[in-house]
């Protein structure tokens, strides 16, 4: 990633998101707690092996993390509120998620270069209040300005009225639709492929190859 966009500040709404960088890694620890968000995962989740996220789970998920970070790479962002960081966007170019390569539910649509979007964790305390509507909305902007010209999503389709954060932690299909996403497919019972074409021309071109 370059410098410019390691330093771009996006205004949502009320809440200012910033790309992760190592002067905000105090933040992004005390986001996600002891626990590391979810079970210990650091966000690690789709960016290795399952033996690897498994192995390192903790400890040595956060250590990946913290290199990831130092080493100049921008693996998402944080939503502010204030001086406190309140919520986390994963987005990254696709090929960064080594282990969302692999997947044989969520293969690639199509060859068209794209950023994706694969995981949120909000502070309990902001639950339902809209946070991820605004990273989503936060995440396009950065990723415009980083030369994405498709964003795209993998939410989790609800069997019930409501989904625990660590069921729904690569969002939910609604909200990507209220910042804009459309749906492009659905490889399996529980999930939805999105896409938010930043680049017109592209849309055209990549609706009807997929049609």
């Amino acid at each position: 990633m370059s410098k410019y966009s390691a330093r771009r500040i996006f205004k949502i709404d009320d809440l200012v998101i910033r790309p992760l960088t190592p002067a905000l890694w105090a933040d992004f620890v005390e986001l996600f707690g002891e626990k590391g968000a979810y079970g210990g995962c650091w966000c690690m989740w789709w960016r290795l092996s399952r033996r690897e996220f498994e192995t390192g789970q903790g400890a040595g998920n956060r250590r990946t993390m913290k290199r990831l970070v130092d080493s100049g790479s921008i693996p998402g962002l944080l939503a502010y509120k204030g001086r406190a960081a309140i919520g986390w966007c994963s987005i990254a170019p696709r090929e960064q998620y080594a282990a969302l390569e692999r997947s044989r539910v969520l293969k690639r649509l199509d060859s068209e270069p794209v950023w994706s979007i694969v995981c949120f964790f909000i502070h309990k305390e902001y639950h339902g209040r809209g946070v991820s509507e605004k990273l989503i909305r936060g995440a396009v902007e950065y990723a415009g300005h980083c030369g994405a010209k498709i964003v795209e999503a993998y939410p989790t389709i609800p069997r019930r009225k409501e989904l625990p954060p660590v069921s729904s932690f690569m969002g939910l299909p609604q909200i990507f639709r209220k910042a804009g996403f459309m749906e492009c497919k659905r490889p399996s019972a529980s999930k939805v492929m999105m896409r938010y074409y930043v680049d017109s021309s592209v849309k055209a071109k990549s609706t009807s190859s997929n049609k």
